[in-house]
């Protein structure tokens, strides 16, 4: 019997777990860490064995192949093993589309997936075809081809992901952009993050489309120096001007020039699946956007919130930034990546009229803007990040939450950061309308110290 061992028990291994017994394999769970009560009770329900905390090597290294979850570095020292003896390490995608004949829809790129992969998949749904979404964001595809029940599957695919690809398809692929992100897990190289957003063409065929960025720098000159079998859909805000027009207007829930190339990205998918322009404007006109990604949260005094936890590098912050002509209070920081914030001075410059840095270690993206915006704060709670930017907001003012980082100091992931940020907006918010119905209260209580009793009250719970 093949034996498979699967490192890591979150969403995609566990889907892997699933699946693979499912289809007869002899399976193997290992986790270096605690595995969630979720994840643990799917395991023990269907008698799949696993450890937690720990990763046994006699275990793992008897297997025929191991399924890695994207998050575990090469680096690791049973990753390292696991390559000495030559074992075949591959993803939980690549598993799973071995069993499943759906017509795939890749999307890649370093910003803009998300959004992309759902206004895809949101369109697809209007128009009446039988598709579902999958992948980095939402329902792993193992689970999604457990069920066997989608014609379509449109998969959002991280760098990280595609490195664990090898012989699995799209029918359409997706590359939005590539800029500079997660270098630390290239080794500070760009060519190699470039090859391993491109590995979402291999196996492509003459039949089979690409829809790309062509005003991409790194896009172009990947192109320029290598011939690729699909057929090319090159999109870009210039050249098809006409499809905003024609569509663009029907986009109403999403903020951002960015989004317009999402929209054409997915206008193209559309198209290439012969869906009418009538049913296309309907799907736009009804997509409400992703959490995490420029999601307004809610007006404090006539201060507005967003929250964008899910830009986690600097371009995906540019865009947000962008988005914006109020006066920005910027909350920021977490885990540094290597990234360059030079591309956002002149922007902050003109844009921020204050700076909140949240993470356990700031400086780097300090010491980026100290000369480019002042005051700058420095905290390592959400509570006091948000307290501060409710003090230095006025009326008007946009309080934005993006934090050109990485999640992993503070929180467990993007989606916990940002839902902790929404819970306190709406705390605060809730506190203020509770203290202005109560006119005694309202007189004796500044903002200064209401912000203090809501810190107070929130740290108790």
């Amino acid at each position: 019997m093949h034996k498979i061992a699967i490192l890591g028990a979150g969403k995609s291994g566990v889907g892997a777990a699933l699946l693979a017994q499912d289809k007869g394999l002899q399976v193997f769970v290992s986790d270096a860490n605690r595995i969630a009560a979720p994840h643990k009770k799917a395991l023990i329900a269907h008698h799949i064995p696993f450890e937690e905390k720990q990763h046994t090597a006699d275990k793992i290294l008897s297997a025929d192949e191991v399924v890695k979850s994207p998050g575990i570095p090469d680096s690791t020292p049973i990753i390292q093993a696991i390559q000495k003896k030559s074992i075949p390490i591959i993803a939980e995608i690549e598993l799973a589309s071995r069993y499943t004949h759906a017509f795939l829809i890749g999307i890649t790129g370093t910003n803009g997936k998300t959004t992309t992969a759902y206004l895809i998949t949101h369109l697809l749904k209007v128009a009446g075809l039988n598709v579902a979404i999958a992948g980095n964001v939402g329902t792993s595809l193992s689970r999604r081809v457990l069920e066997n029940k989608y014609d379509y599957y449109v998969l959002e695919l991280s760098s990280f992901q595609l490195e664990g690809m090898y012989h699995c398809k799209m029918d359409i692929a997706c590359l939005l952009n590539i800029t500079p992100d997660h270098l630390d897990r290239y080794q500070g190289q760009m060519a190699a993050y470039i090859q391993a957003k491109f590995r979402v063409l291999q196996n492509m065929t003459t039949k089979t489309h690409f829809v790309y960025n062509q005003t991409d720098d790194n896009i172009k000159a990947y192109l320029q120096q290598h011939a690729i079998l699909p057929r090319q859909h090159p999109v870009s805000i210039q050249q098809d001007h006409k499809d905003i027009g024609n569509f663009y207007s029907s986009l109403t829930n999403l903020r951002g020039e960015h989004n317009w190339f999402n929209a054409l990205v997915a206008i193209k998918v559309a198209q290439l699946l012969s869906i009418d322009k009538t049913r296309i404007k309907r799907g736009l006109s009804t997509f409400t956007g992703v959490p995490h990604r420029i999601e307004w949260v809610a007006n404090i005094g006539g201060i507005s919130f967003y929250n964008d936890s899910k830009a986690t590098n600097v371009a995906a912050t540019y865009a947000a930034l962008m988005s914006f002509a109020q006066p920005i209070i910027w909350i920021a920081g977490g885990k540094d990546k290597g990234n360059d914030y030079t591309a956002l001075q002149d922007l902050v410059r003109t844009h921020v009229k204050a700076m909140i840095c949240l993470g356990k270690d700031n400086s780097r993206i300090q010491r980026a803007f100290q000369q480019i915006v002042k005051p700058i704060y420095i905290t390592t709670t959400m509570k006091e990040a948000v307290a501060i930017a409710l003090s230095l907001a006025q009326p008007e003012d946009v309080v934005l939450f993006s934090p050109a980082c990485a999640s992993f100091d503070l929180f467990k992931n993007f989606e916990e950061r940002g839902d902790c940020f929404k819970q306190t907006v709406l705390q605060v918010k809730n506190t203020r309308i509770a203290i202005a119905h109560h006119p005694h209260e309202r007189n004796r209580l500044s903002n200064e110290t209401i912000h203090q009793s809501v810190a107070e009250e929130q740290s108790k719970g």
